[in-house]
């Protein structure tokens, strides 16, 4: 893929991250995690993935596809699992 035609400023390979970004959001939106408001960040050679997600294996298989859709670029990981227990105690209102 050519990067002629890319925005001032934009690293070389920037639309085709952008691109993979997208088709990795498509492939989270069929797969039923991308309604856990993950952000996915471009950072030129290396992508962020960001949010929470309701199980450690909601966080293995949205690992996994960031690693397959986004093969050859550096991916971080900052994917919290929500923490689901109930509260020990009740809480007080005053």
């Amino acid at each position: 893929m050519s990067d002629h035609g890319a925005a001032p400023g934009q690293a070389p390979g920037a639309r085709e991250t952008e691109y993979r970004i997208g088709h990795l959001q498509d492939r989270l939106a069929a797969d039923g995690l991308a309604e856990l408001g993950m952000r996915i960040e471009n950072h030129g050679t290396s992508v962020t993935v960001r949010g929470t997600v309701p199980t450690a294996g909601c966080r293995e298989e949205l690992l996994r596809a960031a690693r397959e859709e986004l093969a050859g670029l550096e991916v971080h990981a900052d994917v919290q699992v929500a923490d689901t227990t109930p509260p020990a105690a009740a809480e007080e209102l005053t």
